[in-house]
Formats: C-alpha cells, structure tokens, sequence
C-alpha cells in the first residue's frame, strides 16, 4: 500500500455562486456515477451484448473474439468480406477487428440500408445499423478485442511486436476463422495499414485463390468494409463505456476517460491523475504509447538495476554454455576495457 501525505492547500473564500455551481456540478457528477452504476449492474437480454458487457466487466486484461451465427445464405452462395478496424490510435482502452461478410448479391442492398464510413456517420445511426446487422439474415460478423494490456506487452517485449504486425496478424486470423466455419469467401476489401502494395501481396500470398482488394479509405468504398467499420466502432464504443479496472481502488469509479486519444483533454487530465508514481497507469492504459511514456519519465520514480556483468559470485553465464569447447576463456572486463595483454618476456 502506498500512502502519500500532502500540505493543505490554502483556501479562498468562496462566493454564494461558486458554492452553487459546485452543488450543480456534484449532482451532474452524481447522476452521471448512478448511471454508468446502473448499466454496470444490468445483465442485456441480447446475447452479443451480454459478450461485450462481460468483457468490459471482467475480463479486459485480455483479448476475445465475439462474433454472429454463420448465414445459411452466407455458405451456399459467393461471398464478400470486409475488413476494418476501430481504436487504433487512442492511448487508453482496446483496439478492435471488424470482418462483415455476405452474398456478392447483397451489395446493393447494403447500400440502399446505408452503411458507410462509420467515422461519417451519427452515433444513432451507427448503433441502429449495429442493431440491423445482429438480426440479419444474410450479413454475418465478427469482432477481435484486442486488450490494451496484450498491446503493450507485445509493443514493449523484447522483440518488438508492432502495431501493423498485429493488425495484419489479427485480421489474417479473422478471414481463416470465417473460412474454416464454412464461410464461402471468394472476395476481401481491406482498409490499408501500411504500404497499399505490401499488404496486397502478403495477403495475396496467403489466399492465392481469392480476389484481395487493399485500399486506402476502403470504409467509404465498398459497403462490406463500411459495415465492418461499424461494427469494430459500435463494439468498441460499447466496451470503452462499460469498461470496469480491474484495480480494486477503481473498481467503484466512474472512468471519465474521454476519447482516449492522445490529444483530447480529458484523457490527459485522467492520465495524470491515475498514474501511481510506482506502478505506473491501470490497465486500461497502453504503456507502450508516447504519451504514457512521457507521463511516466516526468512522475514516476526511477529504478535502476544492478549490472549483471559486475556479479562476482562465479557463476557462469547461461552464454557459457554454447561457446565452443576449444573457445579461449573469456577476459573479465576489467582487463579488456584498459587494453591490458599477456606478456612473457621483457
């Protein structure tokens, strides 16, 4: 446990009207906890919400998979599938993979129902054709959580697993899943990440029997992909606002987190608050970003590790073990960084 005292700040007086304001402003705040309260402790009766609910409850320190049933439509005739995601740029919360796919013959229809770029789009219209998509017939989808944490720990190991390696990796993983369900995939539309060119031919290469489309601003293209758009938005809007930490002191709050993107004040000011000068940020927080990186040079506590090399116990290093047999021994640094040699005569 940590405790930290601080002096008292001194106080003003205060007008009849601040006194007023803060009132109104506490009880704003008040309604405000008692919501997010209430839909933390109500259970949805859709069972995809249910999935997202859960996520965002008790198990975002990890990455799922949430997806529709498979349309029978979707395994007898010829099908488009569209890739997109939401959340790649924020600081805080998950990122998240959308694939929609559906017959060849349902484009047009897909655009007369308006799916667009869900960036261009109101969040009653994102969240009414979310809705339309959970109980169509011939549209199905699914959605990758990627957590927060597993974005940080592979940015931030010890070979560096970046953020395009992931997004190509997860999306892969997505089509192969529809595939291997019975899925009958005959065209992708992705929205880029990275080099147009570069992309193409990697997915090319893995599914040499498919027509592979990558552009640039493919969610305002093609229908299929806006439809994934939507779907990676709305899921990761829904799991951002249901979002509980898993660190008991935050368990009761409510997380104001605002966008999440490095920019927005709001996220800022949550930063700087609830970064433990010893620990760090919750985990909700990506570590590996810019922003917490410098966040946690200016507040948190340096540590710094005992040289390995300057261990005189004897004990050899676990190196030692695939040297040659007939290798020299090695010279202790103390010698090799003065220069000093072996001589036998004068």
């Amino acid at each position: 446990l940590l405790f930290a005292i601080m002096p008292p700040k001194a106080k003003r007086a205060k007008s009849v009207e601040e006194d007023e304001d803060e009132v109104e402003a506490g009880s704003d705040t008040e309604t405000a906890a008692a919501a997010k309260r209430a839909a933390l402790a109500a259970v949805p009766d859709d069972v995809f919400e249910r999935q997202l609910s859960d996520h965002a409850r008790n198990s975002n320190i990890t990455s799922c998979t949430v997806e529709s049933e498979i349309p029978d439509a979707a395994k007898t005739e010829p099908c488009c599938l569209g890739i997109d995601e939401a959340g790649r740029g924020p600081v805080m919360g998950p990122m998240v993979y959308g694939i929609c796919f559906c017959p060849l013959s349902a484009d047009a229809r897909l655009r007369k129902e308006g799916f667009a770029d869900s960036k261009a789009l109101t969040e009653e219209k994102r969240e009414n054709l979310f809705h339309s998509m959970k109980k169509s017939d011939y549209l199905g989808w699914k959605t990758r959580i990627l957590s927060p944490v597993e974005i940080s720990e592979g940015m931030l190991g010890r070979t560096n697993y970046n953020l395009n390696s992931l997004s190509h990796d997860t999306a892969i993983a997505l089509v192969k899943r529809a595939i291997e369900q019975g899925v009958n995939v005959r065209e992708v539309y992705v929205d880029t990440v990275g080099k147009e060119d570069v992309y193409q031919r990697k997915l090319q290469g893995i599914f040499p029997d498919l027509k592979i489309v990558v552009s640039a601003k493919a969610d305002a293209k093609f229908p299929i992909v806006s439809a994934a758009s939507i779907c990676a938005k709305v899921s990761r809007d829904r799991v951002v606002g249901l979002w509980q930490c898993r660190e008991l002191h935050l368990r009761a709050q409510v997380m104001e987190l605002g966008s999440g993107y490095p920019g927005d004040p709001v996220t800022k000011q949550w930063l700087t608050a609830h970064n433990d000068p010893i620990f760090g940020f919750p985990t909700v927080v990506r570590f590996s970003w810019a922003t917490a990186k410098t966040i946690m040079e200016s507040q948190c506590k340096s540590v710094r590790w005992e040289d390995d090399d300057e261990d005189d116990t004897g004990t050899p290093s676990v190196m030692t073990f695939f040297k040659k047999k007939d290798a020299p021994p090695a010279r202790h640094r103390f010698f090799s960084e003065r220069r000093l040699t072996h001589f036998t005569t004068f």
